[in-house]
């Protein structure tokens, strides 16, 4: 499903960590595909309030704490930069889809990072 949010559409996520070769991009292409995926997932199931939302992104957030494997493959690790920035993530995905309330911690809270 194409996104139609045209704020998200042109978003580069994960930015920061594509330009530090401590993270592998094979690795960072399948944190940004998590959140891709949310933002369809978003679109899809057009979440009514912030108990809908908080369920769609710590189902993203689950993913995120497979990933955390691989990177840990790949001689690397979630670590304060990284988890920095895919929580901005997440808080962008939100804010995009006028959720500006939402709680930052919440968004994420079954994180293992």
């Amino acid at each position: 499903m194409p996104i139609t949010n045209q704020q998200v559409a042109g978003h580069a996520f994960l930015r920061q960590l594509y330009s530090d070769p401590y993270f592998p991009d094979h690795v960072v292409d399948k944190g940004r595909a998590i959140l891709l995926r949310l933002c369809e997932w978003v679109e899809s199931e057009q979440p009514s309030d912030l108990s809908a939302l908080y369920a769609l992104t710590q189902a993203a957030t689950e993913e995120f704490n497979l990933l955390e494997a691989e990177f840990e493959a790949a001689g690397s690790e979630i670590e304060t930069v990284a988890r920095e920035e895919i929580a901005e993530g997440f808080w962008f995905v939100a804010s995009a889809y006028g959720f500006t309330d939402a709680d930052a911690e919440k968004l994420i809270a079954t994180r293992d990072w």
